[in-house]
């Protein structure tokens, strides 16, 4: 009984954000796992590829605002990560049939992920621009550590709408708050534009410019 009411103590002191950074959390680290195991990464490798998925962009970020790093205090982000790999390796069957499965919770991450950072940021007592760049790095970061793990350019560099799918939701994220929209609503259309931006923009090929060179140029 005294474990049933621990327990129903620590879901009732569970915050909206949090249930989110959760969500997002488990979502990152799949993606990220998802990819170590098309890398043939044993179960350790793909473990450490889906935590540097998850966590990445929130450490940075936290370091950058001088505040305690997020995953130092509650276990809960790395329990997330191994219960993500325990689903890979239970449906990994499944998942290869589902060719979506990793741009979806891909996209889900950085969505929620994008969220918490953005937040977070703010209850530091900072300016919605500085949230805006905070919760960039804190959706974007952690696929760029993945990138580099299993020796694939970064996602963020290529032509592809990933950091500016943040960039979107930080400026609705704003915009929405500006006009007085409840937190959550504020929040939820926050999220809804980061995932849409990146959606839309896979769908129909929607892309940034690249940078030529004058050698490309001279062709």
């Amino acid at each position: 009984m005294d474990i049933l009411q621990s327990l129903g103590n620590w879901l009732g002191n569970i915050t909206f954000l949090q249930v989110i950074d959760f969500i997002g959390t488990f979502a990152f680290a799949i993606s990220g796992i998802r990819l170590a195991s098309a890398k043939q990464f044993d179960w350790f490798g793909a473990y450490v590829v889906g935590a540097a998925t998850a966590i990445g962009g929130g450490t940075l970020r936290d370091v950058i605002l001088d505040v305690p790093v997020f995953w130092m205090h509650d276990g809960i982000y790395l329990t997330c990560t191994g219960l993500a790999l325990l689903w890979v390796i239970l449906f990994r069957k499944l998942l290869v049939h589902m060719h979506n499965t990793f741009f979806i919770f891909d996209a889900i991450g950085l969505a929620l992920f994008t969220i918490v950072g953005i937040q977070k940021t703010l209850d530091c007592g900072l300016p919605i621009w500085v949230a805006v760049v905070m919760g960039t790095m804190t959706g974007a970061a952690g696929g760029v550590i993945r990138d580099v793990l299993i020796n694939e350019v970064p996602l963020i560099f290529r032509k592809e709408i990933y950091a500016m799918a943040c960039v979107v939701g930080g400026i609705v994220f704003g915009i929405s708050e500006w006009l007085g929209a409840p937190a959550k609503v504020t929040l939820l259309l926050c999220g809804t534009a980061v995932f849409l931006t990146r959606l839309l923009a896979v769908k129909y090929h929607i892309c940034l410019p690249t940078l030529k060179s004058e050698d490309d140029e001279n062709l």
